[in-house]
């Protein structure tokens, strides 16, 4: 006997057949095929769009940032008691994409546009977040087919996870360490935990989609964005793709309670030249001048997202340079000289490798970002992507170029047909034809709930790695600390001093057998929190040096003079890229590593509350001389390739860090107390 599945609507009647219920979305009184919930996600998907106009079907192939209600400061441009913003711009310029079109008001985009997917850029609690979902989703249902909104955001159950934007009422969710601080705990079971309590906040809230994961192998030390991996392990990086796949879609697919994931940046966005991001023209390319690094290195974590079922897979900007690679790469016999996103070739791939769901464009790949096909109109790239194999344009409503596209004939009615399928049939799965309401009671009593943040402090500390313990000098206990004053400095980007002084505070209030000094001149042991940072989204900077200075945002010089004043000190580092330690290292008896791990864990650590069982998941170069460019462009260390693989490519050259005592600083280091 079929067992009736919970239904919620708002505008549309729920009719009876069959002794079962059933939403009639598209108001005619009877059970059309795609209102059949016993019906497969494929089927339903099949019929809705045999049935869609081509206007409709269009305007399901682009996903725009979508502005909240609350970010909108003038109340007259908002509908539905504040919740929905309705300003409509002429002209905007997205700083992202650089792209100047209309944008309308988000009634108009669901309405008029047909637009289904939005990008959530705030960080409001999770009851806002699910009433302004609900609320497109009720002008939605009040539509001739009742098609749900879908909301999709970046990763955020990581401290340090990308944003845009923020305001004083921002209610993050749990935060757990960075994606590198998961992948130093080196365990499948903390991966899996942080998917499951994460999944809960994000379906709690209204929140079925994620731009997430990163499945790139960190290889090119100075890319930005490596900070976002899982390090430099294909095998691990895998497992934990397979781990996170599963965890928030489902353990065997995507499901009703599940999050949709899009996985990025195929082929891998790691093989960068000499860390230059495709963001900007410098940095368009990937290299592989590595016989065989695509496919030993950067495929096998998305054939385990595939393989675990990805509901999407994201191409990177990135055009795979022909002249700087050794090719053939595998099943690539040769590069297209265009954009991932643009390229038959490398999307053929991504289809062949069995990748059944849709393809979704990184964001500005119809403006800025357009490499290999900048002379091409928006029109032509958008009918040149389609007919690649790309399926949605992200962060743009520019649904009318898409139209144009369709109306010139740059891509075919079945092209349009296979996109639209696909991303119903992701709708269907998640159960929103059913369901597309959340409840925001619920959403603020998950978010941030007590056991999800136990278990995060539980990951945060087990991804701090002890690199360097010189003489058992940790952990500085009470009893060793007895008569000696301590000082505690942080150096950070965004460190103001009430910053340091609520640290300094908390710590102090944690451990009042210590005592502490504000003042290093007149302490015996310096405990040093650094943060170093470069880099940028949006904005060119060079290519990257990794040292650690001035330029990284640590005060070198007042670094040097505590040590000179004090008897004892200990660094701790928040490592965001494999960092040049020689200026480091030398001077701290002690040095543990965090990847946007929390700095009154990783002082817990130092003062013996538990002992460090992390393992780098990345390998730091000796030196500068080891990731120097040379007049033709090319590095001393393989661009393509891990660092721990980089020494059997470089005619004997040392690329792994050795500390004063004899470490080398590659993947899976890391010492123990009493070892």
């Amino acid at each position: 006997m079929t067992q009736q599945i919970p239904l919620a609507s708002r505008i549309k009647q729920i009719i009876e057949v069959d002794g079962l219920q059933f939403r009639d979305l598209d108001g005619d009184g009877e059970l059309t095929p795609f209102e059949d919930w016993r019906l497969s996600a494929a089927e339903r998907a099949a019929d809705l769009v045999s049935r869609m106009s081509p206007d409709e079907k269009l305007g399901l192939m682009v996903i725009s940032s979508r502005p909240m209600g609350i970010s909108q400061h003038n109340k007259d441009f908002t509908s539905h008691d504040g919740v929905l913003d309705e300003q409509h711009l002429p002209i905007k310029l997205d700083p992202h994409t650089s792209a100047g079109i209309p944008f309308e008001g988000t009634t108009e985009m669901i309405r008029g546009l047909h637009m289904r997917r939005f990008i959530m850029r705030e960080e409001p609690t999770g009851s806002r977040i699910a009433t302004w979902i609900n609320t497109m989703n009720e002008v939605a249902e009040d539509s001739r087919w009742g098609i749900p909104v879908i909301v999709t955001a970046n990763s955020k159950n990581e401290a340090g996870a990308f944003k845009m934007g923020g305001t004083p009422e921002d209610q993050p969710f749990t935060a757990w360490p960075g994606t590198l601080g998961l992948a130093a705990t080196g365990s499948l079971e903390v991966i899996e935990s942080f998917a499951a309590h994460s999944r809960r906040e994000w379906v709690s809230s209204g929140l079925r989609k994620a731009y997430m994961y990163m499945a790139d192998v960190f290889t090119d030390p100075r890319w930005f964005r490596g900070q976002g991996t899982f390090g430099e392990d294909p095998q691990f990086i895998a497992q934990a793709m397979d781990a996170v796949v599963r965890g928030f879609q489902g353990a065997d697919g995507l499901s009703a309670d599940g999050v949709g994931l899009t996985v990025k940046h195929f082929p891998g966005g790691g093989a960068r030249e000499n860390g230059t991001d495709p963001h900007y023209a410098e940095g368009r390319f990937n290299i592989y001048p590595t016989a065989g690094s695509l496919e030993e290195y950067h495929l096998p974590p998305f054939q385990a997202a595939i393989d675990a079922g990805a509901s999407s897979i994201m191409p990177y900007y990135a055009i795979p340079s022909d002249e700087n690679s050794s090719t053939p790469q595998g099943r690539l016999t040769e590069f297209e000289q265009v954009g991932f996103a643009f390229n038959r070739e490398v999307l053929d791939l991504l289809r062949a490798m069995g990748h059944r769901g849709y393809i979704n464009s990184d964001s500005g790949v119809l403006s800025k970002m357009a490499w290999g096909v900048e002379d091409l109109t928006t029109a032509e790239r958008v009918g040149r992507a389609v007919m690649a194999g790309t399926d949605l344009f992200a962060d743009t409503n520019d649904v009318a170029s898409v139209r144009e596209a369709f109306v010139a004939g740059l891509f075919t009615g079945a092209r349009l047909d296979e996109a639209a399928t696909l991303l119903l049939e992701e709708l269907f799965t998640l159960g929103l034809f059913e369901n597309p309401y959340a409840d925001p009671e619920e959403a603020d009593r998950v978010v941030m709930n007590a056991e999800a943040q136990a278990a995060a402090a539980d990951a945060h500390r087990r991804s701090v790695v002890l690199a360097k313990n010189h003489d058992q000098l940790l952990p500085l206990t009470g009893q060793s600390l007895v008569g000696k004053r301590v000082y505690v400095e942080l150096f950070a980007t965004a460190l103001t001093v009430k910053d340091l002084d609520a640290l300094r505070r908390r710590l102090a209030e944690a451990h009042p057998e210590l005592s502490f000094t504000t003042d290093y001149h007149d302490a015996d042991v310096a405990i040093l929190l650094l943060r170093p940072f470069i880099g940028s989204y949006f904005e060119f900077v060079g290519i990257g040096d990794l040292s650690i200075d001035d330029h990284s945002h640590v005060d070198i010089e007042k670094v040097r003079d505590i040590r000179t004043h004090v008897d004892t000190m200990v660094v701790g580092l928040n490592t965001l890229f494999p960092w040049l330690l020689d200026g480091v290292e030398p001077l701290a008896d002690a040095l543990l590593m965090g990847f946007e791990t929390d700095y009154d864990v990783m002082v817990e650590a130092i003062l013996g509350e538990f002992s460090p069982s992390g393992k780098l998941p990345i390998t730091f170069p000796i030196d500068a001389d080891a990731l120097a460019v040379d007049e033709d462009g090319r590095c001393a260390s393989p661009n393509d390739v891990p660092g721990y693989a980089k020494e059997k490519h470089m005619d004997g050259r040392p690329y792994v860090y050795v500390d004063a005592d004899g470490n080398r600083y590659e993947l899976g280091h890391g010492l123990t107390y009493g070892a």
